[in-house]
Order: C-alpha cells, then sequence, then structure tokens
C-alpha cells in the first residue's frame, strides 16, 4: 500500500472541514501531527484537558471564574 503525504496547516477547529474539503472519507486513517505555539499562560493547556476530562465545559470555566471573583470581592 502507497503511502501519500499531504500537509495540511488549519487551526483545531477547522481541521475536519479542511479534511472533508480534500475529499478525505470519515473512515480512512490520517495521522494528526500538532505543533502548537508557545502557549501564553503556561500550564493552562494541561490544566484545561483536566477540567474537561471532569466534564466540565468552557461556560462551567467561565460561570466558575465568575462566581470565584464574586466570592471574594470586598463587600460594598
Amino acid at each position: 500500500m502507497a503511502t501519500t503525504r499531504q500537509i495540511i496547516e488549519s487551526t483545531a477547529g477547522d481541521i475536519a472541514a479542511e479534511i472533508k474539503r480534500r475529499g478525505i472519507s470519515s473512515d480512512e486513517r490520517v495521522i494528526l501531527t500538532i505543533e502548537s505555539e508557545q502557549e501564553l499562560i503556561p500550564g493552562r493547556r494541561p490544566s484545561r484537558a483536566q477540567v474537561v476530562a471532569a466534564g466540565l465545559t468552557d461556560d462551567d470555566i467561565d460561570r466558575l471564574v465568575k462566581q470565584a471573583q464574586k466570592d471574594v470581592e470586598p463587600r460594598v
């Protein structure tokens, strides 16, 4: 079996659409290499992975952060 290599540069959110646009069917095997840029906040990615694994969404995280901010704000 011959292997054909293509390089697709895209965002994580658009990769599925880009693969579909190129006519690659959903049952074909592909290899995805992730080359992330330097994180602005070190440790955010592994922390977010743990939060997602716990079943929380970005909306849940936002809600928890807002609640924590409200809890520590001085009473006016």
